[in-house]
């Protein structure tokens, strides 16, 4: 590698870490103040940084938001994506994976589902938005192929998820696991 390759490779290393560390700035803002307290100012105080690099990286707050999102779909689409291409049972990692949000996985359960209520205002949120609902029904999809059914599955998941929010104690992914199963194949296999 050339000294130049190793100065760009460099420069952009550094890029991913600070677009990295505004994304989380962000949604260290929207855990604790929610989505109304974004703004590129907020954003640069939390991570420590000038507003001017925050709107270097993200020009718009939708675009601040927008990556924020899609941060933690991502997570969620690679738990999904791993459920779906492993041998176990992928109805039990969903659940467990939905218990998580009444425990570890609570503040970013939270910021998810304040970001993804908040694209019902914002179109430009809305695909990032749509990134759960769409894992989940391809995950119903390696149980069943009745669009009826797998659509039920979702909307069942999304309510799961903010019930589980809702309440202050934990969830068991047994009792989730069962619910799953009934909806999706009116059994409790």
């Amino acid at each position: 590698m050339t000294d130049e390759q190793d100065t760009v490779d460099g420069r952009k290393l550094r890029g991913q870490r600070r677009r990295a560390q505004i994304i989380e700035a962000t949604l260290t803002i929207v855990r604790r103040d929610g989505a109304a307290g974004v703004t590129h100012r907020t954003v640069a105080k939390e991570a420590g940084i000038t507003t001017s690099l925050t709107l270097y990286y993200f020009a718009t707050l939708d675009d601040l938001l927008v990556a924020a999102l899609t941060s933690v779909t991502n997570a969620y689409t690679r738990r999904i994506r791993q459920l779906i291409d492993t041998e176990g049972d992928p109805l039990d990692g969903l659940a467990r994976l939905i218990a998580e949000s009444a425990g570890p996985g609570r503040e970013r359960a939270l910021a998810e589902r304040e970001l993804s209520t908040l694209a019902a205002r914002r179109p430009a949120l809305r695909p990032a938005a749509r990134s759960w609902r769409d894992n989940v029904a391809e995950l119903a999809q390696t149980q069943t192929d009745d669009p009826d059914a797998i659509e039920a599955f979702v909307a069942l998941c999304d309510g799961l998820c903010a019930a589980i929010l809702l309440d202050d104690h934990d969830a068991d992914p047994d009792h989730i696991r069962a619910v799953l199963s009934k909806a999706l194949l009116g059994t409790n296999r």
